[in-house]
């Protein structure tokens, strides 16, 4: 709707323009006048009805993901690829669907990797 609006709205200043610069010309009538204000005046009135932001800004949503591990699982402590620090649950954000590590004490990012247990 949007696009819509700018092309008539554009289409009407443009003939606006046109009928005020011909009113100049030796065979021009001073009435053409009137019509080119006219249109140009709807022509930028819809441009501002169109354009105006109606719309708030975007909240940001917070995504908890739990993950529900089958019979009794013991967790190992992850360390760091990098130095070898220990890493928390809070070093760790899904980005992109993958679970990425950033580690507080090298500044290292990678994106972590489960090796087969077999």
């Amino acid at each position: 709707m949007r696009i819509v609006g700018n092309i008539f709205a554009g289409i009407l200043v443009f003939f606006g323009v046109l009928f005020i610069w011909g009113a100049f010309s030796p065979n021009g009538q001073w009435g053409w006048i009137i019509v080119g204000l006219v249109s140009v005046g709807i022509g930028l009135g819809i441009l501002y009805l169109v354009n105006r932001s109606t719309s708030k800004p975007a909240e940001k949503q917070a995504i908890k993901v739990e993950i529900d591990l089958p019979a009794n699982v013991n967790l190992d402590t992850l360390k760091c690829q990098s130095c070898g620090g220990s890493i928390t649950l809070e070093n760790i954000q899904i980005v992109a669907g993958s679970p990425v590590v950033n580690c507080p004490y090298c500044h290292t990012t990678y994106q972590l990797t489960e090796a087969p247990k077999w």
